[in-house]
């Protein structure tokens, strides 16, 4: 039992200080076994491959197949706290298995959010979000805040993200999805290749959704081609309207 201190700070047992600190060594030779397994599993045609095919650019990647990744994902099982730890180590290979281990129920705004500044590729983006992010429940409330950033890829992951949900997720109402399409139009003008991506992938993918939801994208689709003709720099609003 915890026992408190003259000055009335409550002191923890030290067996207590001990198992947690157990429990961080456990966790860091688990996280360290991970990578050795990935290095174990790379492949430097696959790595090569990963920019000059793929284009996904990140300085931290040993070059493992998708699908060893899922098995070896697969092997863990579902561990929120060891997701987190992987998540920090930075590797592109470990990031991937942290988002196939996660607990959907588990992941807070906070915890998106911080995940999604660390995003350098698409890969990881997209993977993140059809993954994981998908299922969370209040996944959707992080579209509006990320689309209003500058950075490259936290953008993308706001119209990946709703694309994911308007694809996978049959439990929102489709008037939140045609609502979001405000901000396909105010993106739209968007040059940058990952971005101008998502939102093409976003509108699709709310087109989609159900037929209601169709109808509204391809009027917001028509808009964005007749936009064109208007607009001298009007190529982007055309890209996601094609």
């Amino acid at each position: 039992m915890a026992k408190k201190a003259a000055h009335g700070i409550v002191k923890i047992p030290s067996r207590r200080k001990a198992g947690v600190t157990e429990r961080i060594k456990i966790r860091s030779t688990k996280v360290n076994a991970v990578l050795e397994e990935l290095q174990r599993m790379s492949n430097p045609k696959v790595r090569a491959e990963m920019e000059r095919r793929y284009g996904i650019v990140t300085d931290n990647a040993y070059g493992v197949m998708m699908r060893d990744m899922q098995k070896l994902a697969k092997s863990i099982g579902v561990d929120h706290a060891f997701a987190q730890a992987l998540w920090e180590t930075g590797w592109y290979e470990a990031r991937m298995v942290a988002c196939m281990i996660a607990d959907p129920g588990k992941v807070t705004a906070a915890q998106m959010d911080a995940w999604c500044k660390d995003f350098d590729n698409w890969g990881i983006c997209d993977t993140v979000c059809f993954k994981l992010w998908d299922q969370v429940q209040h996944a959707i409330g992080r579209v509006a805040v990320w689309a209003k950033s500058e950075d490259e890829f936290v953008k993308r992951a706001a119209f990946a993200l709703l694309a994911c949900l308007a694809l996978h997720n049959k439990d929102i109402h489709r008037k939140v999805f045609i609502k979001h399409l405000a901000l396909i139009e105010r993106a739209a003008k968007d040059d940058r290749n990952f971005v101008k991506k998502g939102v093409s992938w976003a509108l699709r993918g709310i087109g989609g959704h159900d037929p209601e939801c169709r109808d509204a994208a391809m009027q917001w689709r028509n808009a964005l081609l007749r936009q064109r003709i208007q607009d001298s720099d009007g190529w982007e609003r055309m890209y996601c309207g094609t």
